[in-house]
């Protein structure tokens, strides 16, 4: 009972943890007060998996209930581990700076556990589909790991912006620039080109079942095609859905293994900047960078 009492009154400052630090009600020393923090704002990856990309409103807490059920985790500790997340939210949602250390200073967390925490934000912030049938294979590392790269390359911090919240916002304006990369499934002969110099540069090096030839236009196609809609909010919500269905199931259908993909996914980036006629190299590779990372992360043999 003693513990209890102690918890109780301990709680809120385990939710405000620079007041911990500040107070002399409690005589713990600065390494415990560490672990305390870590084990308070620990969560389960099968509770965050089924939360992920939902918005951390009242009307999700009020499916907690089954949502505790389907990741057999306690419904008393799936409500701490919601209010951990909101608390979080709320917080650094609108700060400039990195997200990742805003989390650090603000909670006092590891390095490891703030990036985690970034990670849910983002994608509650952003609203990312990951409950989809098709993507229910893909674990929470999986998509904590496409957050850091979307964050270190596609937000308003990664375009060098010092405005709020730049590392929780997408940048728009390079959004609606990639509709310009249309011109390299539009334009023909730099389509042929683009085929071609990617067929030469893999020939002898992937599997021998993998059919460059005849799947080229349509992975091509694929790919660009994520870029030039992801102007639209609703095609963000759906972008990994999109990698799914467009890239890597076609890969996998045809039995490519991640390093066939990987190696298709270099040379196609890297043929675009030996097209003469392409005058979109820098936007390219700020997508294709992100793009590539995701694909591999998310391709499971």
């Amino acid at each position: 009972m003693d513990q209890y009492r102690v918890f109780y009154r301990l709680e809120r400052l385990l939710q405000s943890p620079d007041k911990l630090s500040n107070q002399l009600l409690f005589q713990i020393p600065p390494s415990m007060q560490s672990v305390l923090f870590e084990r308070y704002y620990n969560f389960d990856e099968a509770f965050v998996r089924e939360l992920l990309g939902k918005k951390l409103s009242k009307g999700t807490k009020k499916d907690l209930d089954d949502i505790s059920i389907k990741a057999g985790v306690s419904l008393r500790s799936c409500r701490r581990q919601f209010d951990n997340f909101k608390r979080v939210f709320k917080v650094v949602e609108e700060m400039k700076g990195s997200l990742v250390e805003n989390v650090q200073q603000h909670f006092l967390l590891s390095e490891k556990l703030a990036r985690d925490y970034s990670a849910i934000v983002f994608f509650a912030n952003n609203r990312f589909e990951t409950g989809k049938k098709k993507l229910l294979y893909l674990t929470f590392d999986d998509f904590a790991f496409c957050a850091e790269q979307l964050i270190r390359s596609w937000t308003l911090g990664a375009a060098g912006s010092v405005a709020d919240d730049m590392d929780v916002d997408l940048d728009r304006e390079f959004l609606q620039e990639l509709k310009d990369l249309k011109v390299l499934i539009s334009d023909k002969d730099l389509l042929d080109q683009h085929k071609s110099l990617v067929c030469l540069g893999v020939r002898g090096k992937m599997s021998t079942h993998c059919d460059i030839e005849g799947n080229f236009k349509g992975l091509s196609r694929g790919l660009v095609n994520i870029a030039t809609k992801l102007m639209h909010s609703k095609d963000v919500r759906d972008f990994f859905i999109d990698l799914v269905e467009k890239f890597i199931e076609p890969c996998k259908s045809d039995h490519w293994s991640s390093e066939d993909v990987q190696l298709f996914l270099l040379q196609y980036t890297g043929s675009a900047h030996a097209l003469g006629t392409f005058r979109h190299q820098v936007l390219w590779e700020r997508y294709m960078v992100t793009i590539k990372s995701c694909i591999l992360k998310m391709y499971h043999d």
